[in-house]
């Protein structure tokens, strides 16, 4: 597949756009939130230390909130390494550690090999990594975990989360995704949110993206880390599911791997691009 880089593809996006929606298929372009972050990034690799900063001054921070230990990696693992890239602080935020993921082991058991694993995967994309309370495979909604999260969300500050999408068939995905709403609202959409997919067609359902995201120079990296979830038989993980949904969303964006997320608009939450 001939690459087209980021410069030549706005330049040439008007009649891609226009194509799109005489087709009714999502635009691929509409000036999308997620790509002007990285807005400088080809001149900024390797220098992951200079630090972009927001309009207070602050170093720009996302945090990626997963239900397990390896959705943050698989979901959004790419862009998480293309914003660290850029000079932004990336927090993966794990709801459970992954008690119930690992057959024959104990609840105990599990967490302790698996948070092993998000340690040694952060290690690789560079992301910072924090846990929640909840247990795997028993996540619930109430008050307590209510704030539990919008807690997290005012302590961190981010200008961008990405999370699940709420049409899932994993309970626990649905959850996460009903929690990161609830301290969106709460927070007063102080952060841009964007929902990812997961394993779509089997998980994620009815997922219509708006934002795309080309994650060709760093999806090795990205299948580095999740090859760090070991217990998970990530390997088959890859090659059966996120792999080819990468390609999927790669041919729709014209490129080779590509993530993809839906954009949550029509609040008060401030335009991404002007922060």
């Amino acid at each position: 597949m001939k690459k087209v880089s980021r410069r030549n593809w706005l330049k040439t996006s008007a009649g891609v756009a226009a194509g799109a929606a005489a087709l009714s298929l999502p635009s691929i372009l509409s000036a999308s939130s997620l790509n002007e972050a990285f807005s400088g990034t080809e001149d900024m690799a390797g220098d992951e230390g200079r630090g972009e900063k927001n309009k207070k001054g602050k170093k720009r921070k996302a945090l990626v909130i997963g239900a397990h230990p390896d959705d943050p990696e698989t979901i959004a693992g790419g862009t998480m390494i293309l914003l660290l890239q850029a000079g932004w602080d990336v927090v993966c935020v794990y709801l459970t550690r992954g008690e119930a993921g690992i057959k024959g082991k104990s609840g105990d058991e599990a967490a302790a090999i698996r948070e092993k694993e998000c340690i040694e995967a952060c290690k690789v994309t560079g992301a910072r990594y924090r846990f929640m309370s909840q247990v795997d495979g028993a996540t619930v909604i109430n008050k307590e975990k209510y704030d539990e999260m919008l807690q997290v969300i005012k302590e961190e500050q981010p200008e961008l989360v990405i999370t699940h999408w709420p049409i899932d068939t994993h309970r626990d995905h649905r959850i996460c995704s009903i929690l990161v709403y609830d301290a969106w609202r709460y927070s007063g959409y102080s952060f841009n949110l964007f929902y990812a997919e997961a394993m779509s067609g089997n998980q994620s359902m009815k997922f219509v993206p708006t934002d795309y995201v080309d994650i060709s120079s760093v999806a090795e990296k990205k299948h580095k880390a999740c090859l760090c979830h070991v217990s998970q038989d990530m390997p088959d993980l890859l090659n059966d599911w996120h792999i080819p949904m990468e390609k999927f969303r790669g041919m729709e964006y014209w490129c080779d791997y590509a993530e993809a997320f839906i954009h949550l608009t029509g609040h008060q939450a401030p335009s991404f691009i002007k922060m």
